[in-house]
């Protein structure tokens, strides 16, 4: 009797060991962009950038996707940076000024487009409505990034 009950228990044992679990999927939100915006006025006042067009713009979540176009080989050399002037508009809602740098090092003629984006969480005020205007150099619009 004893015998059958310890090996039952053994069985148990190792039936609840091979149990495995599930693999825990971790999402880090503050990593779905990109980059990250730079805030950084000296940065902002000496930016100087490569040529390119701005095909299209916009913010989902908290990430300022941006589509360009340029000149280039194949576009996987090229270098971005997103820079806020450090400065913050006193209106409702308030307004930041941002630069979008582009560095193309690539000596070749064809055109390529890429997207990029950007975090924008370093750019929210606590200002109780929770949005910021956001005005960026060459483009035409300025966008709301709310929060």
């Amino acid at each position: 009797m004893i015998k059958k009950i310890s090996f039952f228990v053994v069985c148990i044992f190792c039936f609840f060991n091979t149990q495995c679990d599930e693999d825990e999927v971790v999402v880090d939100f503050d990593n779905l962009c990109d980059d990250t915006v730079i805030i950084d006025e000296g940065l902002y006042n000496n930016l100087i950038s490569d040529s390119f067009l701005l095909s299209k713009v916009e913010i989902i979540d908290d990430c300022l996707n941006i589509e360009l176009g340029a000149s280039g080989c194949d576009g996987s050399t090229w270098e971005f940076r997103l820079v806020d002037s450090g400065a913050v508009a006193e209106s409702l809602p308030e307004q930041r000024y941002l630069k979008f740098q582009f560095v193309n090092k690539e000596d070749c003629l064809a055109a390529f487009e890429r997207n990029v984006s950007f975090n924008l969480k370093p750019l929210q005020i606590d200002n109780g409505v929770n949005k910021v205007i956001l005005n960026i150099e060459g483009w035409e619009s300025s966008l709301t990034y709310s929060y």
